[in-house]
This record gives structure tokens, sequence and C-alpha cells, in this order.
């Protein structure tokens, strides 16, 4: 969430706490004896005005690569991830 939060800021898009969230969960596998994280998944939400929805497109379209822990894992588990816009209530 940091990173992604990081990433709206410079945009001037505002995460606070009831305009931002995210729900994260994962699969984890028996894989040859050994119970693994193969997979997990990110859903955002975020409340924000009509007119900045492209810049938050575009900002979830670039983060994962600055994030610290999606490039941890990268590669070993699957990373899943969306954003669902809403708009901010009047």
């Amino acid at each position: 969430m940091g990173t992604l939060a990081t990433v709206l800021a410079k945009k001037k898009i505002r995460t606070f706490q009831d305009r931002f969230k995210a729900t994260v969960t994962g699969d984890i596998e028996d894989v040859d004896g050994v119970l693994k994280i193969t997979r997990i998944q990110v859903h955002y939400l975020l409340k924000l005005p009509d007119e900045q929805r492209a810049d938050a497109e575009e900002g979830f379209n670039n983060y994962i690569h600055l994030c610290p822990g999606a490039q941890s894992v990268i590669g070993c588990i699957e990373i899943e991830d969306e954003l669902e816009m809403e708009p901010l209530p009047a």
C-alpha cells in the first residue's frame, strides 16, 4: 500500500484512510510436501474525484516495479493486483 500511496501522492491523489484501502489474500499450496505461499491477491479500493481517475490508473500500472515487497518475491510468488475506483461522495 505504501508504494502505491507514494506514487499517487506524487500525482496529488489523496490516500487518507477513508479513501484508500487494500484487501490482501493468498494461496498456500503443498509443493513437494512443503507448504508454500504461491499466490498473493491485492484488491485496492480508492475513492477519488472523477478527474483524477486517469492519473490513478497510470500510477497503479507503474507502481509495482518500485515496490520493495513485490520485487522481493516476484519470480517466487505470483502477485495479482487490481484497482477499484469509486467516486468521492458529494
